[in-house]
Order: C-alpha cells, then sequence, then structure tokens
C-alpha cells in the first residue's frame, strides 16, 4: 500500500510555545570552513536526480570505502555483532557487517532523494504496511516506536503525511549537515525538536495530539537506565517510552523501516500497539521496549546501527568493549 495523504487534525499548526525547528540558513553558514560541506551538498543535489536504482550503486561503493577506511567504526561494529550474534561464525558476521556498510553508504545517498526528489518519485519507492493499525487509531496519542536504523529518517518523515507528528533530533555541529537532515525529515510536514529542548515540549506535543515519533534506543548511561536484556546483552536502557505513555495516555506503536534491495525503496512497517503497556514496572516496561525491536531487527539485522556504541556502559561499572 502506498501512502496517501489523509485529512489531520488541528495538531497540524500545533502551539507555538512548542519552538520546533526551522529551515534556514544564517551568513556564518556559507563561512570559508563550510565550502566542502556545501561542495558535497551540491554532489548529493546532483545524485537526487538519478534513478534510485543508480545511487544505489554508488552508495554501496560508498559503503565499502567506509569499512575500509573508519577503522573507529568497523571495530564497534564488529565487537557488537560479536556480542549479539555469538552463534554466527566469524565469516557469518563479517559478510553482515559488509552488508551493514553497504545500506548504510546507500542511505546517505538516499538521503538526497528525501531532500530533494519529487513527491511523486519518493511515494512511488515507499510501500507502508500495516497502515491499518494506525487508522484505527485515530483520536488516541500516539509514540512511534522507531529503532536506529538506516531507513530511520526515510520512515519518519513519510509516515507524517498519515497524522500529523513531530520527532526529537540530536543537532549536528555542522549547520549544512543539519540543513540537509532536516530538510527530509520536515519534507512531509514532520515537526522536529532539539533534543537539548528535554521531555516538556515533548509531553505538550503529545497531549495536543501530535504523534512522537521516538527513536529511544541509546545509551545514555547509567543513571537514566536500567540494564535489561539487548540480543542477550545486559543493556543500558532508558526508560523514557513508559513514562511517556503513561503522562500522556498515549499508545505505543512499533515502526520499522526497511531500505529495500535495488532500486526498490523503502518499506514502512508499523505494527498493532503494544498491549498492557506501560506495567508501572520501568524495568518490566523497559525489556518490553527492547524485545520489539530485537524482533523487528531479526528480519533485517545489517540495518541497525551497529557502528553505535550501544553497549558502552556495563553493569557494576565494567569496562566498555570499546577501550
Amino acid at each position: 500500500m502506498s501512502p496517501s495523504r489523509s485529512t489531520k487534525s488541528k495538531a497540524d499548526n500545533p502551539d507555538q510555545s512548542l519552538s520546533f525547528l526551522t529551515l534556514k540558513h544564517t551568513q556564518s553558514n556559507y563561512a570559508p570552513r563550510y565550502w566542502p560541506s556545501w561542495a558535497w551538498l551540491f554532489l548529493l543535489r546532483l545524485m537526487a536526480t538519478l534513478p534510485l536504482s543508480w545511487s544505489r550503486v554508488a552508495g554501496a561503493a560508498l559503503g565499502l570505502l567506509m569499512m575500509v577506511t573508519n577503522e573507529k567504526r568497523r571495530k564497534i561494529a564488529r565487537i557488537n555483532l560479536e556480542m549479539c550474534f555469538p552463534k554466527l561464525s566469524l565469516r557469518e558476521r563479517e559478510r553482515l557487517l559488509r552488508r551493514h556498510f553497504i545500506v548504510s553508504g546507500q542511505s546517505y545517498f538516499d538521503l538526497a532523494y528525501l531532500a530533494w526528489a519529487s513527491e511523486r518519485r519518493i511515494l512511488r519507492k515507499t510501500t507502508i504496511r500495516g497502515l491499518e493499525h494506525y487508522q484505527d487509531l485515530r483520536g488516541r496519542n500516539i509514540i512511534l516506536l522507531a529503532p536506529h536504523c538506516v531507513g530511520m529518517n526515510f520512515g519518519g518523515a513519510v509516515i507524517a503525511r498519515e497524522r500529523a507528528q513531530f520527532s526529537m533530533v540530536k543537532l549536528q555541529r555542522n549547520p549544512v549537515v543539519n540543513g540537509l537532515l532536516n530538510r527530509g525529515r520536515m519534507r512531509f510536514g514532520c515537526f522536529l525538536l532539539a533534543r537539548q529542548q528535554g521531555l516538556r515540549p515533548v509531553i505538550r506535543g503529545l497531549k495536543q495530539g501530535l504523534a512522537f515519533y521516538y527513536l529511544p534506543d541509546e545509551d545514555f548511561g547509567q543513571r537514566q537506565s536500567v540494564f535489561v536484556s539487548f540480543f542477550g546483552v545486559p543493556t543500558a536502557t532508558l526508560t523514557t517510552l513508559g513514562r511517556l505513555a503513561r503522562l500522556t495516555n498515549a499508545l505505543v506503536v512499533p515502526c520499522f523501516t526497511r531500505l529495500l534491495p535495488g532500486g526498490r525503496g523503502y518499506e514502512v512497517i508499523l505494527k498493532p500497539p503494544l498491549e498492557d503497556f506501560p506495567n508501572g514496572d520501568r524495568t518490566r516496561d523497559a525489556a518490553r521496549m527492547n524485545v520489539v525491536i530485537e524482533e523487528g531487527l531479526r528480519h533485517m539485522p545489517e540495518q541497525y546501527l551497529w557502528t553505535f556504541k550501544i553497549f558502552k556502559t556495563r553493569p557494576g561499572h565494567a569496562p566498555s568493549p570499546y577501550d
């Protein structure tokens, strides 16, 4: 099923006090130190004019180049894959590592496609499965639970056509990069908050009826987390999802975005809302979240961002495996 624009609620015009990000360039963005970024942006703009199948070939080459040249990220990904898939042979994990870097490189060029390709081209290359689960929840507060996969920006942007939505992003130090990322993320009306704004505007946005596209699977340290299993590894896991769902009476809808091979585009998969969530126990809620994410990733393990330091915080203040 391809996405079709739906009639949205009054949340299309949210309270301006939420201070959503806007797309703008200041004079400082054109300083000489950003000229290489503008040159790269120009190349990406050209890539967006190519058929997706062509840019995917270039993206695969970019991904393999990244794997060869970026020793730090390659090491992190190898450690993560060894911890999460100990039953795979070394050869199988190396094949998974290679596939991961290929789809990562392809997703970088796809950012240009999302930012500048025509709406018709984008929607022709996007399939939404399980949309009925989403449409049946009109009138309810919704949190879309989305893991950090290579297609996260694409899925978050396109699903915003179905209902007024916002997300929270980590701003990059480079404003030119922010401009590219946010242009794509906001392409179909998704509002954005900066992470440093905290959770108060998130709660206000949910209570206004905006769906929240939430990516909670990062290691923010032991103080904000509990240790629960993720692929069999005790993992410092945020408890924010259960707290937000309770404070805003929101339903949690798992949302996975899969980069499809060749020039086929993307598949956005919406699952039925979680039952009996939250249940009042923050550790059980965090464990439930990880189980849901893990189940979705097992169908596309190469597409998770394995180059993140997922396990840097260890129980009992044990040393990080990445040191």
